[in-house]
């Protein structure tokens, strides 16, 4: 299983370098072609659809890793299994988020999945919205990693005393 996370957060990693990257030479174009005069009028539409793959791979990523900004003030005070429950709690409660912002998502991209791009009619705005479950998709399994983790952990400190 440990395999498998590190194979997705990689791939997310990857994506969102690239959406990163493709965010950054748009712009680039954008600020040389406004110099020389000349409007290129799709590069802010891909510019900010990037951005939200980017930010969106970039979030799941920061799930798994447990690098999200938090308030950590009790978790700091509370030693073994409160501090272990707690962490179930917090894991337990972000799989039903997630979960439900899951099934939101679908129901987005399957709503706007023919919806086109104002600038390039070809590209879907389904494409657009497909981040959003493949972000809440994937920190699901990030956060059942996580609880599989304190389980573990949980019976391990059982064998212990």
């Amino acid at each position: 299983m440990k395999k498998c996370i590190r194979l997705l957060e990689k791939t997310q990693i990857i994506l969102g370098f690239a959406f990163l990257t493709v965010f950054f030479l748009v712009i680039m174009l954008q600020i040389v072609t406004r110099y020389m005069g000349i409007s290129v009028i799709w590069t802010e539409e891909v510019a900010n659809y990037s951005f939200i793959w980017a930010i969106f791979m970039g979030a799941s990523v920061m799930v798994n890793r447990r690098e999200h900004f938090s308030f950590d003030l009790l978790l700091r005070k509370l030693k073994d299994k409160s501090r272990l429950i707690l962490c179930f709690v917090n894991d337990f409660l972000l799989i039903i988020f997630n979960s439900v912002i899951f099934l939101l998502g679908m129901q987005v991209v399957v709503e706007f999945w023919n919806y086109t791009w104002a600038t390039i009619p070809e590209m879907k705005m389904g494409y657009v919205w497909l981040a959003v479950p493949i972000m809440s998709g994937s920190m699901v399994v990030y956060s059942i990693a996580h609880l599989v983790n304190h389980i573990h952990s949980w019976k391990a400190k059982e064998v212990l005393q």
